[in-house]
C-alpha cells in the first residue's frame, strides 16, 4: 500500500472518530435528560437488555456480537454517571470473578463495593448502602451456589438481571517449584481437580472465601499458589503461572444481579421461583403439570433441604417467560394454589438472548 493511499485512510478514521465522539456525546445528552424527566430509577434492565439485543441484531460486523456488546456497556455505563454513579456491591476483594461479572453487567463507570460473603452483599443491599448485587448462584461444573439460594428464600430482595461468564482459572504464584499449597475457593479448586492431580498432586489445597483472598495469601508466603482470575494476578503482583488449567473447557458461572424492585418485561426472560410440595402422593407432578399444560418451558429444576423438618425439600425452578406473561402467569397461579409454599424471586432478561 503507497505512503497516500495509507494516509487517506488515516484520515478517514480520524473523521469518523470525531463523529463517534459527537454522537456519542449526542447519547450522553439524551440520557441525561431522560434521567431529568424521570427522576427514578437510573438503572432499567429491561431497556439495557432491549438496547443491547437490538445492537446484536443489526450489528454488521466485522466487529463480533460481544466486543459490541462490552463497547455499548461501557458507554451505557458512562452515560448512567451523569446521573448519579451506581453502587454496586459483590463478593471480594479485588480481583475475583464476581467483580469481573459486575463490570461485564454494569461496566467500568459503577462504583463496586467489595463484600466479605454473601451474605454481607444481602445485607449491603437491604440496608441501602448498596443500589444492587452481584451474587454467584450456579456452575457447569461445580454446580448450585447453596448459600445464594438459601438466602433468597429468607431475602425480600428480588432478582433483576443475570450475567454469564466463561470462567477461566489460572495458576498464580511466584515460581512454579516447590508449591507447597494451593489457596482458593472451593469450587475453583473442584473445577480444576484433574490438573492439579496430574501437575501439583503432593500440594495442600486450601480453600478460603475467595479466589482473591487465594491470590493476596499466595502473594504473601513462599511456597504458595492461588488459583483464579488474571485480574488478582495484576492486583496482587502475582505471575501468571499456568494459564486455563480448569478441567471443563466451556467451565461457565452464572451470576445473579440482585435489587430492591422487579423487572418490567424485556420480550425475552426469564422468572425464578422456589416451591414445596404438600405431603401426598404425586404432589411435585402435581405441581410442574400447569408449567407443561400452558407450554411453560422449565430451564432449571433443583431441590435443596427445606431446613423446617425431617426429609422437607424446597424445589428451585426457573422458567422461560415473565410473570406478567398470560402463560406464565396462568401457571404460577395454579402452582400457588397447589403448593405448601411459593415464592417468585423475580422475572427478569433473559443472558442467553
Amino acid at each position: 500500500m503507497s505512503d497516500d493511499a495509507l494516509k487517506r485512510l488515516r484520515e478517514a478514521i480520524d473523521s469518523i472518530d470525531l463523529d463517534i465522539l459527537a454522537l456519542v456525546s449526542r447519547r450522553a445528552e439524551h440520557a441525561r435528560e431522560i434521567g431529568r424527566i424521570k427522576s427514578g430509577a437510573i438503572y432499567r434492565p429491561e431497556r439495557e437488555a432491549q438496547v443491547l439485543r437490538r445492537l446484536r441484531e443489526k450489528n454488521p460486523g466485522p466487529l463480533s456480537d460481544d466486543s459490541i456488546t462490552r463497547l455499548f456497556v461501557e458507554i451505557i455505563s458512562a452515560c448512567r454517571a451523569l446521573e448519579e454513579g451506581l453502587r454496586i456491591a459483590y463478593l471480594g476483594p479485588e480481583g475475583t470473578f464476581t467483580q469481573q461479572a459486575a463490570h461485564k453487567h454494569f461496566g467500568h463507570e459503577s462504583r463496586t463495593l467489595p463484600c466479605p460473603s454473601i451474605d454481607d452483599i444481602f445485607r449491603e443491599i437491604e440496608s441501602g448502602n448498596a443500589d444492587y448485587g452481584v451474587v454467584p448462584v450456579e456452575n457447569t461444573t461445580g454446580g448450585s451456589i447453596p448459600r445464594t439460594l438459601d438466602l433468597l428464600l429468607k431475602s425480600p430482595l428480588k432478582i433483576c438481571s443475570e450475567v454469564l461468564l466463561r470462567v477461566h482459572q489460572n495458576l498464580l504464584g511466584r515460581d512454579m517449584a516447590n508449591i507447597k499449597r494451593i489457596y482458593s475457593k472451593d469450587q475453583s479448586l473442584a473445577q480444576c481437580h484433574e490438573w492439579l492431580n496430574a501437575n501439583l498432586p503432593q500440594a495442600e489445597r486450601i480453600a478460603v472465601a475467595s479466589n482473591a483472598e487465594g491470590a493476596r495469601l499466595a502473594s504473601m508466603e513462599e511456597n504458595s499458589a492461588a488459583i483464579g482470575p488474571e485480574a488478582a494476578a495484576e492486583v496482587y503482583k502475582l505471575q501468571l503461572l499456568a494459564k486455563n488449567i480448569e478441567d471443563e473447557p466451556n467451565n461457565t458461572t452464572r451470576f445473579l444481579v440482585i435489587g430492591r424492585e422487579d423487572a418490567p418485561p424485556s420480550g425475552c426472560d426469564k422468572t425464578s421461583l422456589a416451591f414445596s410440595a404438600k405431603n401426598k402422593p404425586g404432589a411435585v407432578h402435581e405441581l410442574i403439570s400447569p408449567f407443561a399444560r400452558y407450554g411453560v418451558d422449565m430451564t432449571r429444576f433443583e431441590s435443596r433441604p427445606a431446613g423446617t423438618g425431617l426429609w422437607e425439600y424446597v424445589f428451585f425452578v426457573d422458567i422461560e417467560g415473565h410473570q406478567s406473561d398470560p402463560n406464565v402467569a396462568k401457571s404460577l397461579l395454579e402452582l400457588e394454589a397447589a403448593s405448601a409454599f411459593l415464592k417468585i424471586f423475580g422475572s427478569y432478561p433473559a443472558a442467553s438472548c
